[in-house]
C-alpha cells in the first residue's frame, strides 16, 4: 500500500504545483499531469479536514453527555 501525505506534505505539494503552473512554462502533457495530482490532493486534503471535523464533533458530544 502506497503511504498517503500527511495534510502538510498535501498542502506543501499543491503550492508546488501552483507555483510551477503559474511560470507558464510547462508542456501539455505534464500540466495534464500536474492538474491530476493536484485534483488528488485537494480530494485528500479535504477527506482529512471531513475527518478530523467528524472528530472533533464526537468529541465534543462525549464531553457534553
Amino acid at each position: 500500500m502506497e503511504k498517503q501525505e500527511t495534510y502538510n506534505e498535501a498542502i506543501a505539494q499543491l503550492k508546488a504545483i501552483v507555483e510551477d503552473i503559474e511560470k507558464g512554462e510547462l508542456d501539455v502533457d505534464v500540466l495534464s499531469d500536474k492538474v491530476k495530482e493536484a485534483t488528488r490532493l485537494i480530494k485528500l486534503c479535504k477527506d482529512k479536514l471531513f475527518k478530523a471535523d467528524e472528530d472533533v464533533k464526537k468529541i465534543l458530544e462525549e464531553i457534553d453527555t
